[in-house]
């Protein structure tokens, strides 16, 4: 039921169609962020309007809420939600790393996930605090950041939640670091995450459910020996897939440096998943290294304040809530043919925006996602036609 085959390569970047009970993924892929069997902002409809092949839901997030009990008896996540494409589920291991770690670190998804980037200010968030996770070698307890609630995970109790889910793609539990753990505790944490994965395995081959895949993750932090040994040891174990999570260092160099560790070390018949990689400069950056599979939460989030990518712009947006876009009559992006830009202008989004209206969310959210899938369509032709080089000069002529 679930298949990996690769069509093309252009030095290492490759593409392939990764097969699943609900259908195809042709790679390299941008999924979208559907934490709670929902891409904020928009409906399923406009998924498949934007062509959006899979969307990544969260099993911690679905367990508390609405729980995959209810879940279950609803018919699994693609009944629940109305998508009849390819899910992923996250088992919610950087989610409790952010009620922990992350809280005591200062450290985010998206703005401080590189401390030191050039586009990240150099400095820890202001909102650190008390960790709200208590870990150990059986699993991790947690309190619900809705109720209060205490919860615990486990390896096996993980894998029982996502089969309950049913997603066709389900990610084993491990422990995340931040960019500011040491090399001792980053390694206890890399060797904590294999021995989940190993139970984590056995649970999945004993409660066998032919129409999922189970996918393990490499971590090791951004040192070159934890990560090499994390994914010779992960991908010597029975997995149908490989994630590279966990702290990627605190620059989008030291990212680079990891793949280039990691991904040698990886046989090249099974897909890669990175998680958590939005940015246009990282997607070519990951892609021309190898991944295959890369989801990020910010499309969606810079639409929801109201800043839209453009291929024009510096750092390829706009903020639409800037003055100068009060009489643009302009689309978003020249030449775009997604539902927003074939409609509206600059400045009805602006209004929309400035007058709080929900449309302004969707129609922004819609309109990034399509840029994003458009790029993605472009780069697979460019790695069959190996001019992956070409397009990335066109993107970054002064690189």
């Amino acid at each position: 039921m679930f298949s990996f085959k690769l069509s093309a390569h252009d030095k290492a970047a490759r593409t392939g169609t990764i097969t699943t009970p609900h259908g195809s993924i042709h790679t390299p892929s941008f999924i979208p962020v559907g934490t709670l069997a929902t891409v904020k902002g928009i409906s399923v409809d406009d998924l498949r309007q934007i062509g959006s092949q899979v969307i990544i839901a969260n099993t911690y997030h679905l367990h508390l809420q609405p729980g995959e009990d209810l879940i279950e008896t609803m018919g699994g996540l693609h009944q629940f939600m109305g998508w009849d494409g390819p899910i992923i589920t996250d088992s919610g291991g950087f989610q409790i790393f952010s009620l922990g770690a992350a809280k005591e670190h200062g450290v985010g998804k998206i703005a401080s996930i590189f401390p030191y980037g050039k586009n990240h200010g150099g400095h820890i968030s202001s909102k650190q605090g008390k960790s709200l996770v208590k870990l150990d070698e059986d699993g991790v307890e947690f309190i619900s950041y809705r109720n209060g609630s205490r919860h615990r995970f486990t390896p096996e109790g993980v894998i029982e939640i996502e089969r309950k889910l049913g997603a066709d793609i389900i990610l084993v539990l491990d422990e995340c670091t931040s960019p500011f753990h040491d090399y001792e505790y980053t390694s206890r944490a890399m060797e904590r995450t294999h021995r989940w994965a190993i139970r984590a395995l056995n649970e999945f081959k004993h409660t066998s459910i032919k129409s999922q895949a189970l996918f393990g993750i490499i971590q090791g932090g951004a040192y070159q020996d934890l990560r090499e040994r994390s994914a010779q040891f992960i991908s010597g174990q029975d997995f149908d897939g490989y994630a590279i999570g966990g702290s990627l260092g605190k620059s989008t160099k030291e990212m680079h440096q990891v793949l280039d560790w990691t991904i040698p070390a990886l046989p090249t018949d099974k897909p890669r998943h990175l998680l958590g990689i939005g940015e246009i400069e990282d997607i070519f950056e990951v892609i021309s290294r190898g991944i295959d599979l890369f989801d990020c939460v910010l499309p969606t989030r810079l639409a929801r304040t109201g800043t839209l990518f453009t291929k024009e712009a510096e750092r390829f947006r706009i903020h639409i809530r800037n003055e100068q876009y009060t009489n643009d009559p302009r689309p978003v992006e020249n030449g775009c043919d997604c539902y927003t830009c074939r409609n509206f202008s600059r400045a009805y989004l602006r209004h929309l925006i400035m007058a709080n209206e929900l449309l302004a969310v969707q129609l922004a959210s819609i309109h990034n996602l399509y840029f994003l899938e458009s790029l993605m369509r472009r780069i697979r032709t460019a790695i069959q036609e190996k001019k992956l080089a070409e397009l990335k000069k066109e993107w970054f002529p002064k690189a």
